[in-house]
């Protein structure tokens, strides 16, 4: 054996141990980890009632005012405010919240105005809806999202407690035709499944606003967005990041605690949306980025190493093998996950998606590297 055959047989060694050990992560993130949310049961609904600020931060959205206001206004619901901070808009939401707020006494409207100096984003928006709201308990949502029900305050309240005070809840994208609108549904899929799965494990690390609940106090009591104001997104990922534990924090995806949400219809919007949200990931605990980086990366050198393994004509039955272990292992987990949480079609679109998501989700964060400004909106 001559020294360049000898140096190819070592790489050929090297490449099958990682693709090996990049295999056993996968399954550990899927069979362990995911099969937390896949065996999770809602939770009966409890007489106790607390009183609830639903707070929504709108800028520019006249249309989904129309669209979507009253079914937060006339929530099921015992004791609750809504909450509207119409943050400098120059359409006419002013005129639409004027006709809401005289149909409802319990929608409050806090107005901001446009400083010619003084730029904000989001989180400046929610602080002023947080130091509005009347009571502890704190419901969050946006202006183009709709409860599935009239019992969605009744769902996401039922979990507080002494010791809970963050509840994550899920809130799906509308199904479109295409392509692009199956990425995005997927992409929204995996998102749930991993903060849901580690909440449920006791690393809660994120949340989304289109349909979280936390306390008041738990607020004030870490100082708000005070440590990452200068981020412009995660006034809901980063908050949930910096304050959630293993104690304090519940899920909820009863099918009438879900908010649906319209999804953008072109990839440079939905890319846009994700590069934002992306910038937030930089700043989460030190822990939570270990963790979600191992997943992404386990699968990222799962797909590259398979790859090269085929391109060397490794023994086809063990590269056939550990790629059906890993692939049956998540159909049986994922297809009645993606049923509960509203995505039953994705089921056949597992295969390909899989693929596509952890190298658009590398792109992204290369991106986000070269990115310097980003917008709210």
């Amino acid at each position: 054996m001559n020294e360049y055959q000898q140096s190819v047989n070592y790489f050929y060694i090297i490449i099958l141990i990682v693709f090996q050990l990049s295999f056993i992560i996968q399954l550990y993130y899927t069979i362990i980890i995911h099969q937390n949310l896949l065996t999770f049961k809602n939770k009966a609904l409890k007489d106790r009632i607390h009183p609830v600020s639903v707070i929504i931060c709108a800028r520019n959205e006249e249309r989904n005012l129309k669209k979507n206001l009253a079914f937060i206004l006339e929530q099921d619901y015992e004791n609750f405010e809504v909450v509207l901070v119409n943050d400098c808009s120059i359409d006419d939401s002013e005129l639409v919240l004027r006709k809401f707020s005289a149909q409802y006494p319990h929608l409050n409207v806090v107005t901001i105005n446009e400083h010619e100096r003084f730029k904000h984003g989001k989180k400046f928006a929610v602080t002023l809806g947080i130091k509005a709201a009347k009571h502890e308990h704190l419901l969050f949502t946006d202006a183009d999202c709709k409860p599935v029900s009239k019992s969605w305050i009744r769902h996401m309240q039922n979990n507080f407690s002494d010791s809970n005070e963050i509840v994550l809840g899920y809130s799906p994208y509308q199904k479109l035709s295409g392509f692009i609108n199956k990425l995005i549904r997927f992409d929204t899929f995996f998102t749930a499944l991993n903060y849901l799965s580690f909440a449920l494990a006791g690393r809660p690390y994120m949340g989304v606003g289109r349909n979280m609940a936390y306390k008041k106090s738990l607020f004030f009591k870490g100082k708000g967005f005070a440590s990452h104001m200068h981020i412009l997104s995660g006034d809901d990922d980063l908050f949930v990041n910096q304050n959630a534990t293993p104690r304090n924090t519940a899920i909820e995806i009863h099918p009438e605690s879900q908010v649906w949400t319209d999804p953008k219809t072109t990839f440079s919007s939905f890319l846009k949306q994700k590069i934002r949200h992306q910038g937030a990931g930089k700043v989460y605990k030190s822990a939570h980025k270990r963790m979600l980086s191992m997943q992404a990366g386990s699968a990222i050198i799962f797909y590259l190493t398979l790859f090269i393994l085929i391109g060397m004509n490794a023994q086809w039955w063990l590269l056939l093998s550990l790629f059906l272990i890993r692939l049956v292992s998540q159909i049986v987990i994922y297809s009645p996950i993606l049923k509960r949480l509203n995505y039953p079609d994705l089921v056949l679109w597992l295969p390909v998606f899989d693929i596509i998501y952890y190298f658009y989700i590398l792109a992204l964060n290369i991106i986000t590297l070269f990115k310097k400004k980003i917008e709210w909106k």
